[in-house]
């Protein structure tokens, strides 16, 4: 079991974790914090740190990588539990996540806050928003969908330096690949550390948080540009034929052909692969039953509420959470999950060992 540590511009804690650490070999990363930290590095080195030095700033998600390449390099075959360098993450918790690690058929093991006592305001609600995205973009309920603290089998290390992301938005999408694969998440509760108001964090909140949304956001665009061009052809056609029904089929047949574009070849990468063949038949059998379901609940809204844009508005977010993962799960399911048999069409699983 190796600890890897990616570290920029940090304190002496760094080296009293590395000499708690001292049953395990401990990889810190230095992510170019710079001359005026060699010593911080250098105590880390004396602790028992192998120090691997970037020489610039590339951010976490990089130095990430950087270290698992380095092991799978220096020590193949050894599992990896990354944690933070600032304190935040206990030497205990840390070997409650690793005695998890390699123990089952878990791609990761998080160490889940529960946000409990004196907690930053910015960090309850951004990983309160963070979780809340996520499960409504993927299905998949995470705990603590921004802790640093997690386990990697062995195995994982080639798939985790595949996945694109330099910086505080690259572990959220290892979250993202590990739903769309239909990997199995454990979870293990670790206490909730925030040392001085967070203070120590070099997380930026605008640039950042536009980085972690991104890759959530790009699930819900495509819907999102389909749902509007649906609306205005919806409410143009309406207007000009006085005819419901048909107007909500020619403009549904519209958004659905630009929102089956748009997701084989941008949202769901793995669409790309799957030939128009095996997706389109899907697709169309998906856009059927959600039109016989739209034209129906618009119908049925309409008359009970007096208001198309209610109608249309309640109508379009429940299909759209229902559509979404249906295309997630089955029309453009990755075709690596095909030679997965863990996978075999299950929704991913998270396995929770939090009291």
């Amino acid at each position: 079991m190796i600890v890897l540590i990616p570290a920029y511009q940090p304190d002496g804690r760094l080296a009293d974790l590395v000499h708690r650490l001292g049953r395990h070999r401990v990889v810190v990363v230095d992510d170019g914090s710079g001359h005026a930290y060699a010593e911080v590095f250098a105590e880390a080195r004396l602790a028992g740190a192998e120090i691997v030095t970037l020489d610039h700033n590339r951010g976490k998600g990089f130095a990430l990588k950087t270290g698992f390449a380095h092991i799978g390099a220096r020590h193949p075959g050894e599992d990896v539990v990354c944690a933070d360098s600032d304190g935040q993450h206990r030497p205990e918790d840390i070997e409650a996540v690793a005695a998890r690690v390699g123990t089952g058929d878990a791609a990761m093991v998080l160490g889940v806050r529960r946000f409990t006592g004196p907690v930053p305001a910015r960090s309850r609600f951004g990983n309160a928003a963070t979780r809340l995205f996520f499960r409504l973009a993927t299905g998949l309920a995470v705990t603590d969908t921004q802790t640093g603290l997690r386990g990697y089998p062995a195995r994982m290390l080639r798939t985790l330096g595949e996945v694109p992301g330099d910086r505080f938005e690259y572990e959220l999408r290892l979250l993202l690949r590990a739903a769309r694969d239909r990997m199995p998440i454990e979870e293990v509760e670790i206490a909730t550390v925030y040392l001085d108001g967070n203070r120590s964090s070099h997380f930026r909140p605008l640039r950042d948080s536009a980085r972690i949304y991104r890759p959530l956001l790009a699930f819900a665009g495509s819907s999102l540009l389909a749902f509007a061009v649906d609306a205005a052809l919806l409410a143009g056609l309406v207007t000009w034929t006085g005819e419901l029904a048909a107007s909500a089929v020619a403009a549904r047949l519209v958004s659905a052909t630009l929102n089956y574009t748009v997701n084989r070849g941008a949202v769901f990468r793995g669409g790309a692969r799957i030939p128009h063949r095996q997706a389109a038949p899907r697709y169309v059998a998906l856009a059927l039953t959600s039109l016989t379901a739209n034209v129906l609940l618009l119908q049925l809204l309409a008359t009970a509420t007096g208001s198309l844009v209610v109608s249309k508005v309640v109508t379009e977010f429940g299909l759209f959470l229902a559509g979404f993962a249906l295309q997630r799960a089955y029309v453009f399911a990755h075709p690596r999950l095909n030679r997965n048999p863990a996978a075999s069409g299950r929704h991913p699983e998270v396995r929770s060992l939090v009291s």
